[in-house]
């Protein structure tokens, strides 16, 4: 995929949603670290409805501290791997005041040195709370970059890689959230919505649902 055909495709993207953001529920990065290790193998929807309770409860590191573990896994029981998930965000919190002084450290290699934070973790809070220009690479990013021929790669870290590469600067910062809602609402795993697609002109899928030509 060329420059100019980048170009085009991230400048409908963002004519059809010029404020992108997550669909998660947060109020400070420390509820967004949260919310974005409860949200491994759960929807997004199925979050925000346990941090509802979870963060009025407890919102700082302290206040789930004294919550403690078996407090988070009452809050949580919805979400898969609850257990392991309530079990890190106490490590999390006792790390964050340890080393930190309670606040999220905005450096990947701190991030990643907290209990449960991978490397797609990190870069979710770093795009989503402090601005950088990451790429979290889910299941959505990591298809929508093989389908349209945007940044191929076999992995995560090679679709993260090609796609700080190859999408232009100004689309840079918003283009993790652009990528994931077009997986999530239109290209989609099992039946791409390609006649209602607004890059699907663009796009390089050899399998274009709905005689949309390429």
């Amino acid at each position: 995929m060329n420059l100019s055909t980048r170009r085009q495709l991230f400048e409908r993207l963002r004519a059809a949603n010029p404020h992108p953001t997550t669909e998660l529920v947060y109020a400070s990065p420390f509820e967004l670290l949260i919310a974005v290790l409860l949200s491994a193998q759960a929807t997004d929807k199925s979050v925000n409805r346990a941090t509802a309770g979870l963060f009025a409860a407890a919102n700082t590191p302290a206040a789930m501290l004294a919550l403690g573990e078996a407090g988070v896994r009452e809050h949580i029981r919805s979400i898969g791997l609850f257990n392991t998930k309530a079990r890190n965000i106490i490590a999390t919190c006792q790390r964050l005041l340890e080393h930190h002084d309670g606040e999220v450290p905005r450096t990947r290699a701190a991030l990643e040195a907290l209990p449960g934070v991978g490397r797609k973790t990190a870069n979710v809070v770093l795009n989503t709370a402090f601005g950088e220009p990451t790429m979290a690479v889910d299941t959505h990013i990591f298809r929508v970059a093989n389908r349209t021929g945007l940044a191929p790669g076999r992995t995560p870290l090679a679709v993260e890689r090609g796609l700080l590469e190859q999408v232009p600067e100004p689309y840079l910062h918003d283009a993790h959230h652009w990528l994931i809602l077009h997986g999530r609402y239109t290209c989609t795993a099992r039946a791409p919505r390609c006649p209602t697609c607004p890059i699907a002109d663009l796009c390089e899928y050899s399998e274009k649902s709905g005689g949309v030509e390429g």
